[in-house]
C-alpha cells in the first residue's frame, strides 16, 4: 500500500498484482479501504486496484447541494460535492495512478451512504468513470431522484450498483423513509436505458456489515466483463 495526503485527505493506494487492471475509488468515512480490499483479496475476487479516500467532510465533500439538517442537533448539509470531485480528477487521480502499473482497464466510482449518493451524482459532472457502486446510498436525499432522471450522464456507465439494507426504511424519520422507493426508482431508470444495474437488498439497517455490503458492491463491478 501506498499512502498520500492532498488538501488534508488522506489516500491509500492498495494495488493491483498485475499491470493495466481496474481501478475503483472508494470514498470513505473512516478508513475501511484496507478492510475492504483485504476482504475481496481472502475470496480471490479478480484482481484490481483500489484507491481509498478518507479524511473526508462528510457531510460537505459528499453532498451535492445544502440542504438543513435531518435530525434534531444534527449537522448541515453544505454543497461541497462538485469542490471536492475537481480534487479527485484533477490531484488525487493523477498521482494515484502514478503509482499505479501500466494504465487501468477501466475506471469505478464507489462509496457507502453519502458516499454512495456522490458517486452516483459524479457521473453526471465527468466522464472519469464508466462503473458506479451506491452501497446503501442516500438517495433519500431530496432532490436526487429527479436530478438523475431528467439530466444525462456526461458518458454513459456500463454498470451501476445498488444496494440498502431491508430495514433503511422502517424510520421514523420521514425524510428517510423514501430510500428504498427511491432507490429502486433509480434503478429501474437507468436498467431501462440500457445500462447493466442490479439491486441488492441486504438484511439489517444502514449500519450493519458496512465493509461486507461494499466489497459486494465492488466485487459485483469486477464481475462484469472487462471493457471500459
Amino acid at each position: 500500500m501506498n499512502s498520500f495526503s492532498v488538501e488534508q485527505k488522506r489516500v491509500d493506494v492498495f494495488e493491483s498484482a498485475a499491470p493495466n487492471k481496474p481501478v475503483i475509488y472508494l470514498n470513505t468515512y473512516g478508513r475501511e479501504g484496507a478492510q475492504i480490499f483485504q476482504y475481496l483479496t481472502d475470496i480471490g475476487c479478480q484482481d484490481f486496484s483500489l484507491v481509498a479516500v478518507s479524511k473526508l467532510e462528510w457531510n460537505h465533500d459528499m453532498v451535492p447541494w445544502d440542504i438543513p439538517p435531518i435530525f434534531k442537533n444534527g449537522a448541515s448539509y453544505t454543497s461541497g460535492a462538485d469542490e471536492y470531485l475537481r480534487l479527485l480528477i484533477n490531484q488525487i487521480i493523477p498521482k494515484a495512478e502514478s503509482l499505479l502499473q501500466g494504465t487501468p482497464a477501466w475506471r469505478g466510482i464507489a462509496g457507502y451512504s453519502l458516499a454512495g449518493l456522490f458517486a452516483l451524482y459524479s457521473i453526471y459532472q465527468t466522464d472519469a468513470f464508466s462503473r458506479v457502486a451506491s452501497v446503501s446510498g442516500s438517495l433519500w436525499f431530496p432532490g436526487i431522484k429527479e436530478y438523475v432522471v431528467s439530466r444525462t450522464p456526461v458518458k454513459k456507465p456500463a454498470d451501476i450498483f445498488f444496494s440498502l439494507g431491508d430495514r433503511e426504511c422502517r424510520t421514523q424519520n420521514s425524510l428517510l423513509r423514501c430510500v428504498q422507493q427511491n432507490t429502486e426508482s433509480i434503478e429501474r431508470y437507468y436498467h431501462e436505458q440500457g445500462i447493466d444495474t442490479t439491486f441488492q437488498l441486504n438484511p439489517g439497517n444502514h449500519f450493519k456489515d458496512v465493509v461486507q455490503r461494499t466489497a459486494a458492491g465492488l466485487q459485483w463491478l469486477l464481475s462484469r466483463e472487462y471493457g471500459p
